[in-house]
């Protein structure tokens, strides 16, 4: 029975998992937490916001004890804990050092209580924050990240057996955002008492990159199909639908949500760190504004966004993620307590059906490799010439400067001649992005195709510097 429970708790994955205190132990001290650089006065709700990503105040219990955490090398073939573990845990995951003091663990992880005590949960930047050419970034998608891995090991180190009807993920950098709050949400009435599990439809087949947080504040809506209104907060809440949280006790976390929010507002995009030709930008901006302003919008003091939802025929990329949207699952969600939130209007936030994806703003385009809504795209050169893009790659993981294509925008990776062998283990088969799988294709958005080369690269000079 305990088993059972913890794999259910296992399940709300994709973003807010936050516990109180700090575990005092000796699992993970080899190395000294970096210390946050000083901040500006925030604002009250703004600064609480902040604190609650990271796993201030209490919401879910831990997921993983602290003894899991600490024998999890034994999932990785070795004799003995190694000295440099820290490192080794980072790289095995795709974790990342925290710029804050995180009480010595990784950037999206945090000591909490849960059912065996004090143990390990996961927060929001987890999938939320990554580096790039060396920048620590918050409120980028992490391009890195194995949570499939992550949480395969880290329950094998608990000795649990867990079956799903889904995967977490795929491929490295990518999530699946729907499968789990499908599985969730079956478990659930309209005013979210725990119930007899109800049956919704679920996709093994999605792969998503986590938007970027500071495109929020150009947006009427959100999400990759833009079936969310930007204003609504109770959605973000299903991250909350752990059997072991009450109905009552998620309800009464909605303030937090709304201080994440307004959070999520202040975080601005990110500075590009190689040298930009100002001349050959110039002519692209004026070619982008007529080939791209029309779903992806203008830049500069006069700026406009569309907020446009391009139809899946018309886009032509991989549909997978759209579809995993079923009508079945939409009643069963808008029919919810996380959709009867009122908007300024006093209308219900509700989600909306939606046959397509939304062509987001490209305010820190740089820093978002690889790119479409599944990552299948290495490169903004890629992008912008569909000819060009690998059916099967792989790439270091390493996220500092040399790991960095300044020319074609993106990440430098290694083209790959067949897919991967079913008999290689799962960690090194999720490092290979295998556009011939399902969820996976690279194919669509061939609106670049038309330029010419000097026009094509003109475009990508003007991008790196928005």
């Amino acid at each position: 029975m305990r088993r059972h429970l913890v794999a259910l708790m296992l399940l709300a994955v994709c973003g807010l998992h936050i516990g109180a205190d700090s575990y005092p132990g000796k699992v993970l001290r080899e190395e000294v937490p970096r210390k946050e650089a000083p901040r500006k006065e925030m604002p009250d709700a703004v600064a609480r916001g902040r604190d609650a990503l990271r796993g201030q105040p209490a919401m879910n219990p831990a997921m993983w004890s602290a003894s899991a955490l600490d024998r999890v090398w034994r999932q990785w073939g070795l004799k003995e804990k190694p000295a440099d573990f820290q490192r080794r845990l980072r790289d095995r995951y795709g974790l990342h050092s925290a710029s804050y003091d995180n009480d010595a663990l990784p950037m999206g992880l945090h000591w909490s209580r849960g059912i065996t005590g004090k143990g390990v949960v996961n927060d929001c930047l987890l999938c939320h924050a990554g580096v790039v050419a060396g920048q620590t970034i918050i409120g980028l998608g992490n391009a890195s990240l194995d949570l499939q891995g992550l949480f395969d090991e880290l329950s094998a180190s608990e000795t649990l057996s867990i079956k799903l009807p889904f995967h977490f993920s795929h491929v490295r950098g990518t999530i699946d955002p729907i499968g789990p709050v499908a599985y969730l949400m079956g478990l659930r009435d309209a005013d979210l008492n725990v119930q007899k599990p109800v049956s919704l439809d679920i996709s093994d087949n999605v792969c998503s990159d986590p938007p970027a947080w500071w495109l929020l504040k150009k947006k009427k809506i959100r999400n990759w199909t833009g079936s969310v209104d930007m204003r609504a907060a109770r959605i973000d809440m299903v991250n909350l639908l752990t059997p072991f949280n009450s109905s009552d006790h998620i309800k009464k976390q909605e303030p937090v949500f709304k201080d994440i929010h307004a959070f999520i507002m202040t975080v601005e995009p990110p500075r590009y760190p190689f040298p930009i030709d100002a001349r050959q930008a110039a002519r692209g901006r004026d070619i982008f504004n007529r080939a791209c302003a029309r779903c992806h919008g203008t830049y500069g003091p006069d700026a406009r966004y569309p907020n446009k939802v391009v139809p899946l025929e018309d886009i032509g990329t991989d549909a997978a993620l759209a579809l995993a949207i079923t009508r079945k699952n939409l009643d069963y969600l808008n029919k919810s307590w996380f959709a009867q939130e009122k908007g300024p209007e006093g209308q219900d936030f509700r989600i909306a059906e939606q046959h397509g994806y939304q062509a987001p703003p490209l305010d820190g385009v740089w820093a978002t490799a690889p790119y479409f809504h599944n990552r299948s795209a290495p490169t903004l050169y890629n992008v912008l010439n569909s000819r060009t893009r690998p059916k099967i790659f792989t790439r270091s993981y390493e996220t500092g400067k040399d790991d960095y294509d300044a020319i074609n925008v993106g990440w430098k990776i290694a083209i790959l001649d067949e897919s991967p062998s079913p008999k290689l283990h799962a960690i090194e088969r999720r490092k290979i992005y295998d556009t011939t799988l399902p969820g996976r294709s690279n194919a669509g958005h061939t609106f670049g195709d038309s330029l010419k080369e000097d026009e094509r690269r003109a475009v990508i000079e003007y991008l790196k510097g928005l």
